[in-house]
């Protein structure tokens, strides 16, 4: 009689091992701390990123802003703050240089009104507070954290040349008359440091930042690790 050989039972098949690893508790456990691991180290390593040198402190100033109130370092110390350099008759660097501080002030909305904008002006004989309430409005400067500044012009040059340490002065310059030769008058050409200058809550010089794209960004990260220190 002929037999048949005994049926015999297959193994049960094996799950795919992604399909096995994604079932074990230590795999989850350990993607659970890579999750939470990686937002601590980039933290981590933003604070450990260099903070910006001390490049000199901001001596003492009093001048006067365009609500006509006296400004100086005594309502700025405690605060981050960021200044220029301007004047209200200038057409051509002054327009953007206010432009950029606007930026600056939208783009560190987050650091709350520890953190101000300072705006100097270098022709002051003619940039009278209520000439510079009226700037200010053209660019709807918010007075109470933007400040434009005035006062007596040896004021002004110590505090800009002797405390920022940012160039400025008057040159008379030939002036053409209507159709006549260069030379028929002369006028004053000012001229002024065209960087953004950021001072801490000591009233040190953080740094000076040009005017450009690439300028404010620096400038903005710079102000929030000092913000932050």
């Amino acid at each position: 009689m002929s037999t048949t050989p005994a049926e015999v039972s297959s193994p049960p098949a094996r799950r795919p091992v992604p399909a096995r690893l994604a079932g074990h508790p230590l795999v989850w456990a350990a993607a659970l701390g890579l999750l939470f691991a990686v937002p601590i180290v980039r933290s981590v390593t933003r604070r450990l990123t260099s903070a910006p040198p001390l490049l000199g402190t901001v001596p003492a100033f009093r001048l006067t802003d365009q609500r006509g109130q006296p400004f100086g370092t005594r309502e700025l110390a405690g605060k981050v703050w960021v200044a220029d350099f301007i004047f209200t008759a200038c057409q051509e660097a002054c327009p953007l240089l206010t432009e950029r501080m606007k930026e600056v002030g939208r783009r560190t909305r987050n650091l709350g009104p520890d953190f101000h904008l300072v705006s100097i002006s270098v022709d002051p004989e003619r940039d009278t507070p209520e000439r510079l309430a009226a700037y200010a409005a053209r660019y709807g400067a918010n007075p109470i954290a933007w400040s434009f500044l005035t006062g007596p012009a040896d004021a002004i040059e110590s505090a800009v040349v002797g405390g920022f340490k940012v160039g400025m002065g008057k040159e008379k310059q030939p002036q053409p008359g209507n159709g006549q030769p260069a030379g028929n008058g002369e006028f004053w050409q000012i001229f002024h440091g065209e960087n953004l200058v950021l001072v801490d809550r000591q009233l040190h010089i953080r740094g000076y930042f040009q005017a450009t794209p690439e300028g404010l960004d620096q400038l903005v990260a710079a102000a929030g690790r000092v913000a932050n220190e």
